[in-house]
């Protein structure tokens, strides 16, 4: 409940201060020239002190606002202190009047022209000032005074003018009672007085030492109501200036406001780019190219003849003792993000000696070179940047993407990696920084399949971004504007392929990490007319097809009796889905029931054709129409309607496979038997983005489940009694068959990659385990195997083109493979296969 008030207390609520040349400093008041400044807000039974001391000014009247009765008159050393017989006054003949609530009282100077002691006019300033503000006729010396905090240390205050022409002012304030007061002249609460009146002491000797005594909750209220009370009085503190900051910076980074967006001119190049052969190179300029620097491997007679002599030292160490001494580096450091920066730096000065360490530490260093670490490393690639490691071919200078593909110093590349960075990993729109996946994928090409770093071509198509991010980054790379349309972008894309198959006709061109429309768009658009495939559609749906192959054999369940569902309809999703639909059309489904055994989800729900949504086109195929109008919202309210055998995650959402989800899966396969397993499958990247972790899922399945994911795991060991059993997860990375397709293309000069190129890969993975392998449970190889395993799929997608008539070698080249086999054709292959500080293959 509100207090009651006491009407008599008038002089309570709010005074008035007229001044002709006073100061109220710390030490009491005092006379400066003609210059008036206090502090405040006032306490009159504070004040009386001061008005006696021997530094009082000449004059200084304190009168009732309300009223205009004088409350106080001091001359000299004389004081009169009316307020007792005012007070009593008050209690007998205003007792009825309402006295107005101090939220309600204007604060503020107020400058008064004056003709004796009357008072003729009275003008409120432009700015009002804070209540503890006294100003008096300007002083020679300055234009304006400004008013004094109570801290030792003053906050900044704006100084006010005042016309010299004003003699006299006086200062409207509201009034907390003395602590001596009684209590029935305390009109507000506490609260009530915070809220009105900042709790600030009189400037007096004996204040400062009580202030010292005050407790830490009225120190922070007499903070915050200086800071209501300078807010309130601040004519900006209703703006936002950090938006207006932000507009500003914008604005500045925007150099392309106010210029067409529709007119490309083309790049007039004068010259062309004259380059050494490493034949002729010599001294730094063999050290200085990553392809042709050995480092501490140069024989004597190669330091003689290519001048190196002192420029190395003279050491000669063997490979191995390089490797250790790049891993010991590694690790030292501290973080991912530093070894990949490393990893980086050796890349760039000698490309042997990084693919040797990569090849010999594939399982600690592939995390590093690729996912999880390539996420971090796009996310922050405008910040890391030191120097070009791919073409940026931006669409203001799409009139020269010729020009600009023959700038590229190695001289016909046979495989590129190129995106748009719409749609990196589960990141979202990174705009020109997604060139890290381009970058980290050609290095697992090169790493895992054999192919020359020299015939290698990372490409990023900058066509702005729509991440907010990045477009208020300073630093950010890329073209500082949004998007264009999808008919744009697709002009765009058709210059580029065109350019591409006419300065580079023989080389493969992967589409990586396009967003879900584009994916399938560009697949399905370029794919029976150029030599390209779509790793996040196919390779996914190839690595994820050869792994379901495995767990099938290994689950128990009967193929008849599997039912797979789905959380993703992304192209990834989509994509892996399609391919599986062909593994049970191979085996005798027609292409309608082989589709019925798919369920996919996304975040409304079980994909339907009547579930009242604009499904996009790549849903469409697998939208299901038996659901009898009932729309499923939640994975849980699936899996209870489907009971599946198999749950495949590529949402990009960490967590989402939850312990009731995964038990409700091992539920569904138990019901079907004894000795069933279910099948999962998380395999978004980066871990931060996978579905469950290889942990969960041992331990809410009973150690039951067939496990793969995109990113690795470690094992995970359960004791059990006195013993401990080691379970083993399957990495499904794409690495297992992107690389092998490409290489495969490559060698077989194809016109264009096939479906059954695709199927065949993921078919002859899953073939390719070894005997330790399958006794452990493994549906894909040891990662260290990886190499092995791309010249296995190599050789299949060859055989493949062949049988499909998509291969270009020469007919007699064929007739002699299948006249030897498979040994020949493998011969062929590891010849060609790029193996560090060993026989190379020629440029």
């Amino acid at each position: 409940m509100k207090p009651q008030r006491n009407q008599g207390s008038r002089l309570s609520q709010l005074a008035r201060l007229r001044v002709s040349s006073p100061i109220l400093g710390i030490g009491g008041l005092r006379t400066r020239g003609s210059q008036a400044r206090i502090l405040g807000p006032l306490h009159i039974s504070a004040l009386l002190p001061l008005l006696r001391s021997s530094s009082s000014p000449a004059h200084v009247i304190i009168d009732d606002a309300a009223t205009g009765r004088t409350l106080i008159k001091h001359y000299g050393n004389n004081t009169k202190d009316y307020t007792k017989t005012l007070r009593d006054s008050n209690q007998q003949t205003h007792h009825h009047q309402l006295v107005p609530e101090p939220s309600s009282l204007r604060s503020g100077l107020f400058s008064c022209s004056t003709t004796g002691s009357g008072i003729r006019k009275r003008e409120a300033s432009s700015t009002p000032l804070p209540p503890s503000t006294l100003l008096a006729p300007n002083p020679p010396s300055s234009n304006s005074v400004s008013s004094i905090g109570l801290s030792s240390v003053s906050p900044a205050v704006p100084s006010y003018p005042i016309s010299p022409t004003y003699n006299r002012c006086f200062l409207i304030i509201p009034h907390r009672p003395s602590p001596r007061r009684p209590m029935a002249f305390n009109t507000y609460s506490t609260a009530s007085s915070d809220i009105s009146t900042p709790r600030s002491a009189s400037p007096s000797t004996s204040i400062v030492s009580a202030r010292s005594s005050h407790s830490s909750i009225s120190s922070k209220r007499l903070s915050l109501s200086l800071q209501r009370r300078q807010s309130a009085l601040n004519p900006m503190s209703s703006v936002d200036i950090a938006a207006i900051e932000e507009q500003m910076k914008m604005a500045a980074l925007d150099g392309l406001r106010g210029y067409a967006q529709n007119h490309y001119g083309e790049v007039q190049q004068y010259r062309s780019t004259d380059y050494i052969p490493q034949s002729a190179a010599g001294g730094y300029q063999v050290l200085r190219e990553p392809l042709w620097n050995k480092g501490l491997s140069f024989t004597p007679d190669e330091r003689v003849s290519k001048n190196l002599t002192g420029l190395i030292p003279h050491a000669m160490e063997s490979v191995d003792t390089q490797v250790a001494r790049c891993m010991r580096v590694i690790n030292s450091r501290q973080t991912n993000i530093d070894k990949y920066m490393y990893l980086s730096s050796l890349k760039d000065q000698n490309v042997d000696l990084f693919y040797r360490v990569l090849i010999d530490n594939v399982r600690e260093l592939m995390p590093l070179v690729y996912t999880p670490t390539i996420g971090d490393v796009c996310l922050q690639y405008s910040t890391l940047y030191t120097r070009p490691e791919a073409l940026y071919i931006s669409i203001k200078q799409r009139r020269s993407i010729r020009t600009i593909l023959r700038n590229w110093p190695y001289p016909d590349p046979e495989i590129c990696v190129v995106t748009d960075g719409s749609r990196i990993l589960g990141l979202g729109d990174l705009g020109v920084n997604g060139v890290g996946i381009s970058i980290g994928k050609l290095a697992l090409y090169t790493g895992a399949a054999g192919i020359h770093p020299g015939k290698t071509l990372p490409i990023v198509l900058d066509c702005g971004t729509n991440n907010e991010t990045n477009l208020k980054d300073p630093l950010y790379l890329g073209l500082r504007a949004r998007r264009p349309s999808p008919a744009v972008a697709q002009e765009f894309m058709d210059e580029f392929m065109e350019a591409v198959a006419d300065v580079y006709p023989n080389m493969v061109v992967q589409f990586e990490d396009f967003d879900t429309e584009k994916a399938f768009a560009y697949l399905a658009r370029y794919r029976n007319k150029y030599k390209c495939f779509n790793d996040d559609i196919q390779g996914t749906g190839a690595v994820v097809l050869a792994g379901y192959i495995g767990a099938v054999n290994l689950s128990g369940v009967p193929l008849e009796e599997q039912r797979l569902v789905f959380m993703g309809a992304g192209s990834a999703g989509v994509g892996v889905a399609k391919q599986m639909v062909e593994y049970y059309t191979r085996r005798g489904l027609s292409e309608q029931a082989a589709k019925e055994k798919f369920w996919l989800v996304d975040t409304k729900g079980l994909v339907t054709t009547d579930r009242g949504d604009k499904l996009a086109e790549h849903k469409k195929y697998f939208a299901r129409s038996d659901n009898n109008g009932h729309q499923f919202r939640t994975l849980e309210e699936v899996i209870e309607y489907v009971r599946p055998s198999a749950l495949v995650g590529l949402t990009a959402t960490f967590g989402v496979f939850t312990e009731s989800v995964v038990r409700a899966l091992k539920a569904s396969v138990d019901a079907g038997g004894s000795g069933r397993r279910p099948i999962l499958f998380p395999l978004s990247n980066p871990l931060t983005k996978a579905e469950c972790t290889f942990e969960q899922a041992v331990q809410w399945t009973d150690g039951t489940v067939i496990f793969a994911s995109g990113s690795p795991f470690s094992p995970f060991a359960v004791k059990a009694g006195d013993h401990a059993v080691t379970y083993w997860p399957n990495q499904g990375n794409n690495v297992y068959v992107f690389p092998g397709i490409g290489l495969g293309a490559i060698l077989a000069k194809v016109s264009k990659i096939t479906d059954e190129m695709v199927y065949i890969a993921a078919a002859s993975l899953a073939e390719s385990l070894n005997a330790e392998e399958v006794h452990k449970g493994l549906i894909y190889p040891h990662i260290e195997r990886v190499r092995d395993a791309s010249v296995v799929v190599a050789r299949e997608v060859m055989k493949a083109a062949r049988r499909e008539g998509v291969s270009t070698l020469p007919e007699e080249q064929w007739i002699e493979w299948e006249e030897w086999g498979d040994v020949a054709l493998t011969k062929y292959i590891k010849s060609k296969i790029y193996d560090p500080f060993k026989e190379k293959s020629s440029l």
